[in-house]
């Protein structure tokens, strides 16, 4: 009867502590959003016309008709939890952590065909090397529950889908992602689309045994990163590295930071020889990569309009077993990558290897395809025959 009572009583501090870390996101979640979107800046002030409308001549057919058959496999009652006005407040409710209040419709409530829609609707949306990173970090969210034991925290099917206005070929809709470790966030407008902000990560990044043993993720971004640093001349690593050791987790653009303010840090790549601009060329690739070929065509080329603007910041080591932080920044995207400190595994409370943040942002307004929004609806406003959703 002890050990029951102790079982119980260990049980009721573990809710509590879940309770108190869901209201506590919560309420950080309510602040965040009492501040009216801006996005991230430099200084508080958005860099205006960056973003246009129009053409890219890259199909988004089949992401419609992806999202059209998702949809379609879901209940009334499903569809009704699933779906969300384009403009709705909705897509800035995500967080990359596991205890937090999440919409839509779970892959741990769906059917089996259900999933296999929600997967297609992956399919039609990112490429072959963002599918595969997007369903190995939910398999090692599943190492992460056969680790710890607690498989209602964390479970290779803890995901959430949310549809935001109407699967369309003209009228602005897209489609978020939202679980630990894993957030898509996918605008489209036409043939337009913005990825962003996407966030993924793990803890652990490799999965050594277990049901996904052999799984692993970030290793090409975590040594591209180590590629350019080491690639840099004495001189411009000076300049580059801005905190020569790391103590702490420093991404600044995970949950709730919609309008976080980061100054440029770092060396331009103005500066660069033509082989480092081909390595940061090559980073930031291996994060734009994730979205379907056309589309990560088109996004690389907006990139590299900028790319002598775009700042490359370092902390932390360099050694090739050495754990950083690098941030890739410009005035139309903004990659983080962390190694971060233990939450879910043991270990001293420094940054490790087996604990990876990385984050993608278009600055100046554009996250959420806002700003593309924003354009379209001044564009229609006064056509009587245009309704918006």
């Amino acid at each position: 009867m002890k050990t029951k009572c102790t079982m119980a009583l260990v049980a009721a501090f573990v809710a509590l502590g879940a309770h108190t870390a869901a209201g506590q996101f919560a309420d950080r979640e309510k602040q965040a959003l009492a501040e009216p979107f801006r996005g991230v800046t430099i200084d508080g002030t958005v860099v205006p016309s960056l973003f246009k409308t129009g053409s890219t001549g890259v199909s988004t057919a089949p992401v419609v008709t992806a999202a059209e058959n998702f949809l379609a496999a879901l209940s009334a009652a499903q569809q009704k939890a699933a779906t969300f006005p384009v403009d709705d407040e909705e897509w800035r409710k995500w967080a990359n952590v596991h205890r937090y209040q999440r919409q839509g419709i779970g892959f741990k409530d769906m059917t089996e065909p259900q999933r296999e829609a929600a997967i297609g609707l992956l399919r039609a949306a990112l490429s072959a090397k963002g599918l595969k990173i997007t369903r190995d970090i939910m398999r090692l969210n599943e190492t992460l529950a056969e680790l710890t034991g607690k498989h209602d925290e964390y479970g290779e099917f803890l995901y959430w889908i949310t549809i935001m206005g109407t699967p369309s070929a003209t009228e602005p809709w897209g489609w978020q992602l939202d679980g630990h470790h894993l957030v898509i966030n996918y605008f489209v407008l036409g043939d337009q689309v913005v990825m962003t902000p996407t966030f993924m990560g793990s803890e652990p990044v490799v999965a050594n045994e277990g049901k996904y043993a052999g799984t692993r993720i970030l290793e090409d971004e975590q040594d591209k990163g180590l590629t350019l640093i080491n690639a840099l001349t004495d001189e411009q690593r000076r300049v580059a590295i801005v905190e020569p050791t790391k103590d702490g987790n420093r991404n600044q653009a995970e949950l709730f930071k919609d309008n976080v303010v980061i100054p440029y840090a770092g060396i331009r790549a103005d500066s660069f020889t033509d082989h480092q601009k081909m390595l940061l060329r090559q980073i930031i690739h291996a994060y734009v990569g994730n979205m379907s070929d056309g589309h990560a065509e088109v996004k690389m080329t907006e990139v590299l309009q900028h790319l002598d603007e775009t700042h490359f910041a370092w902390m932390g080591g360099t050694e090739p077993d050495g754990t950083f932080y690098y941030r890739i920044h410009s005035p139309v995207i903004l990659i983080e990558f962390d190694h971060q400190m233990p939450v879910g595994l043991p270990g001293p409370r420094t940054p490790n290897r087996e604990h990876i943040h990385t984050v993608v942002r278009t600055p100046n307004g554009n996250d959420y395809g806002k700003d593309l929004l924003r354009q379209h609806y001044e564009q229609h406003k006064h056509d009587p025959d245009h309704v918006h959703e």
